[in-house]
């Protein structure tokens, strides 16, 4: 038996033979070209089939794994779409006469170094983004499809890039090991939203444990080639004992999230789209708690309609019904950019013209959304909610423009419906003026991703900062309290969307501070159930 170590993703157990997967390499041929149009021609027709593929794999991965894994897939096809990196490759086709293989090659290398040298770590990370499009165009150009994949395996390899990972069959990934990687790549991103076993940064892997039996343990970060029988029957127990919980958890739907001294939640579910509804029946969620509306907007080369916007609201609202869905206004901004928007470059786009800001400075726009929110609403219950509220003064104004859409829409014939309103506390500025906001309201959803970020002045997109940042910290949960008992104290509701909602080791410090509500993926729907049936808050 070999024994390799590196750090847990996911925890686990994975049994089963190794498959390491190699990626594409191609070696583009300097050969002048005999037709440098014609190659031009074949970049390009190129190009857009990468793109289509790309939004193929971005509804993929939305649907397996989540926006978190899907937005990278939004970035790649707006690459393809630069004009320098597009300029290079044609200029190194048509002045230098090569051939496209060639161009791709020189083009995105260039690229990726550039953004390799980048002293920001997010940026320098994309430099990974470039070489995944670079592989994804020789494939194409090559006419290189990748390896079927039929039977049950561990996959390994020296690093996954986004492409790969999502069109694996991950009914046939049985946990992933990388020799590199970290824990906001985009293996690691994936492996979580699936729950597969995972570890890292596994320095002793090599492509001779191709074929090996194997066993992974997550849980102790440890790959064991060809276990001795006593590892193996002490890792299948240990893994029998986790189906079994699995199973255990099945059985808690349709029962009521009440601690065994009476205290109830609510426990909602997050979703990206009208595709997450499966999910969503499947996990047993008592409502939706976020609806994450920008994802309408990203899946497109132009701002969907009303009438599009409307039929997915509605879509959703008469699957759940009568339960209530939550839907957050537009989050367009920060890392979440369109084309088709024209937006500004912004040195620090966090704290820049997004969400709110955004829309209530582009009020037809605004509009279009809050009219297609109202038309929903007379098919289900629904809530609206507005992100990065900072002031009174913006909800009066989206309040208003509510009103104004509502009077629209009755002298137009079109039938609407009740709703509640809401705002993400997001923000510090919300939380310390949570009790004059409470005022215009009927409910609070404390979105605990950017209320840390902002709180702790950490870039949660900065993987280096991942050292510092602290989800437990005292001043997040004071925020969080003072929240809460400011909803309270006006007559409304309090709940959190962000991932907190989800850590098992907060549950209780959440029910005790009176929090009414947890939104969660659909996967954590039931783990979080069973925590709170299994607390006694006397």
């Amino acid at each position: 038996m070999e024994t390799l170590t590196g750090t847990t993703v996911v925890g686990g157990i994975a049994i089963g033979r190794i498959r390491y997967f190699a990626p594409f390499a191609y070696e583009a041929s300097d050969a002048p070209a005999a037709d440098p149009e014609e190659e031009v021609l074949r970049f390009e027709k190129s190009r857009y089939a990468v793109q289509d593929g790309l939004h193929d794999l971005y509804e993929k991965a939305l649907n397996e794994a989540g926006e978190e894994e899907a937005e990278i897939f939004q970035a790649h096809e707006m690459m393809l779409d630069d004009e320098d990196l597009i300029a290079s490759c044609i200029s190194c086709i048509k002045e230098d006469g090569h051939l496209a293989e060639y161009a791709v090659v020189q083009a995105f290398d260039e690229a990726a170094a550039m953004f390799a040298a980048m002293e920001d770590p997010y940026f320098a990370a994309r430099s990974a983004d470039v070489i995944d499009l670079k592989n994804r165009m020789l494939e194409h150009l090559s006419g290189r499809e990748q390896e079927e994949w039929t039977e049950p395996a561990i996959l390994a390899a020296e690093d996954l890039a986004p492409s790969e990972t999502v069109r694996l069959d991950k009914s046939l990934l049985l946990g992933i090991v990388t020799k590199g990687g970290s824990s906001s790549s985009h293996t690691a991103i994936l492996a979580r939203s699936l729950g597969i076993p995972t570890i890292i940064q596994c320095k002793d892997l090599s492509s001779e444990c191709d074929g090996k039996e194997a066993i992974l343990d997550g849980d102790g970060g440890c790959l064991h080639l060809e276990p001795d029988a006593e590892t193996a029957k002490k890792l299948r127990d240990k893994k029998e004992a986790a189906d079994r919980d699995l199973a255990r958890l099945q059985e808690l739907k349709g029962l009521d999230n009440i601690t065994t001294d009476g205290h109830t939640v609510r426990i909602y579910a997050n979703i990206g789209s009208p595709e997450d509804l499966e999910s969503v029946l499947a996990n047993d969620a008592g409502g939706i708690g976020l609806f994450r509306s920008e994802f309408l907007y990203l899946n497109g080369s132009a701002e969907p309609s009303e009438e599009e916007q409307s039929a997915a609201y509605r879509k959703v609202l008469e699957a759940m019904a009568p339960k209530q869905v939550i839907i957050r206004t537009c989050d367009i901004g920060a890392d979440k950019t369109v084309d088709y928007m024209d937006l500004t470059p912004e040195d620090n786009p966090a704290m820049g013209l997004r969400a709110i800001r955004l829309c209530l400075t582009r009020r037809d726009f605004f509009k279009r959304q809050l009219r297609a929110l109202l038309r929903a609403s007379a098919y289900g219950n629904l809530g609206i909610m507005f992100p990065m509220i900072i002031s009174v003064r913006e909800v009066r104004e989206c309040r208003a423009l509510l009103e104004e859409c509502g009077q629209e829409l009755k002298a137009e014939g079109i039938q609407t419906g009740t709703y509640e309103t809401g705002i993400m506390i997001e923000t510090p500025a919300a939380a310390l003026l949570a009790d004059e906001l409470a005022e215009t309201v009927d409910f609070f959803s404390i979105g605990t991703n950017d209320l840390t970020q902002y709180t702790c002045a950490l870039d949660r997109q900065n993987a280096a900062l991942a050292p510092f940042l602290d989800p437990h910290h005292p001043a997040l949960l004071k925020l969080i309290d003072m929240t809460v008992q400011a909803a309270h104290r006006h007559g409304i509701w309090a709940g959190i969307c962000g991932e907190l909602a989800a850590d098992l080791s907060l549950t209780e410090t959440f029910l005790r501070m009176g929090v009414d509500e947890l939104s969660v993926s659909p996967v954590r729907i039931l783990p979080l159930r069973d925590k709170v049936r299994n607390l006694n808050l006397t």
